[in-house]
C-alpha cells in the first residue's frame, strides 16, 4: 500500500541539496520541474557531484526561476579532478545561476577515492570558492575532525556542512566558524536522537533542510526513493524540536536558505 500525498500547502518549501538530474528521476523530473515552477517548491538548489553532473545540474535549472545549481567534484569522484575539470568548475561557477562550490569534501567510510585525493581536491575547491567568494557544499562522513581542521585553515567560513550527522560538539565548531548544518530525512528516524539534540540546541538560524534526494528518504518513506516535496517531513520536524509551527519554521528556514546562498527570489 502505497503512502497518502502529505499536505504541505501551507508552508515554503525549500530543498538545499537535491539530485534530480539523476537518473532515478528519468521517468518523472518533468512532474517535479513543475513543482517548481508552480511554486509547490518554493526554493531548490540542485547539487553537482563532478564536472558532467555539475553540467547537467546547470542544464536542470537554467529555465527555472526557483531553483539554482552548485557545481563541484564529490569525494567519491575527486581522484579524476585534475587541472582540466577545475578550470571547467570555474566556468560553470561564473554562471548567474550557480550559487555554491559543491558537493566537496571528505568520506572516509567508502573511500571510493584514495584519502590523499580526497585531500587535495577538497582544499582545491576550497581555494576556488574562496576566489570566487562562493559559499560551500560539504559532504563529510567518518571524517568530522579531519575536515574541521582542513576548513578552519582554509579560512573559508561560508557554506553547509551537508547532511550533518556527527554531535552537538561538532555542531557547535562547525557553527562557531560560521557554517549552516543541512538537516534531513534522518532526523525523522526513531534511533537518531543524537540529530534531534542538535537540531534542538542549536540556533534556528543556523540550520537548512535539504532531502539529498533521491537518498535519505523521511519517515514514513524509508527504503523509497525521496523527493524534494519530502522535504515538508523535515520542516515539520524541525518544528516540533523547536516548539514553533511549521509555517513559522519553513519562512525562517527559507530565508536561511536565501542568506545561505546570497540568492533573491
Amino acid at each position: 500500500m502505497s503512502e497518502p500525498t502529505p499536505d504541505f500547502s501551507s508552508l515554503k518549501l525549500v530543498d538545499t541539496h537535491a539530485h534530480i538530474s539523476f537518473p532515478q528521476f528519468d521517468s518523472d523530473r518533468e512532474r517535479i520541474i513543475r513543482q517548481i515552477e508552480d511554486n509547490t517548491i518554493s526554493l531548490l538548489v540542485e547539487i553537482g557531484t563532478n564536472v558532467e553532473d555539475s553540467e547537467r545540474a546547470f542544464r536542470t535549472v537554467k529555465g527555472l526561476r526557483n531553483a539554482f545549481f552548485t557545481a563541484g567534484v564529490h569525494p567519491h569522484d575527486s581522484g579524476g579532478l585534475d587541472k582540466q575539470g577545475l578550470l571547467k568548475l570555474e566556468s560553470l561557477l561564473l554562471s548567474d545561476k550557480a550559487v555554491a562550490v559543491g558537493e566537496i569534501g571528505l568520506d572516509f567510510f567508502r573511500n571510493l577515492s584514495p584519502v590523499e585525493d580526497q585531500v587535495r581536491a577538497f582544499k582545491e575547491q576550497l581555494e576556488l570558492a574562496a576566489r570566487l567568494d562562493l559559499p560551500v557544499v560539504v559532504h563529510v562522513r567518518e571524517a568530522y575532525s579531519e575536515a574541521y581542521e582542513i576548513l578552519k585553515k582554509s579560512g573559508h567560513f561560508k557554506g553547509v556542512i551537508h547532511a550533518f550527522s556527527a554531535d552537538l560538539e561538532y555542531a557547535r565548531m562547525f557553527v562557531e566558524l560560521g557554517f549552516f548544518l543541512g538537516i534531513g530525512g534522518p532526523l525523522t528516524y526513531k534511533k537518531n536522537e543524537e540529530l534531534r539534540e542538535v537540531v534542538r540546541e542549536v540556533s534556528l538560524d543556523r540550520l537548512v533542510c535539504e532531502t539529498d534526494c533521491p537518498y535519505l528518504p523521511p519517515v514514513p518513506f524509508r527504503g523509497k526513493r525521496n523527493e524534494p516535496y519530502y522535504v515538508g517531513y523535515v520542516i515539520e520536524e524541525i518544528a516540533n524540536q523547536k516548539n514553533i509551527s511549521p509555517i513559522s519554521c519553513s519562512e525562517s528556514l527559507l530565508n536561511n536558505a536565501l542568506r545561505l546562498f546570497s540568492i533573491s527570489l
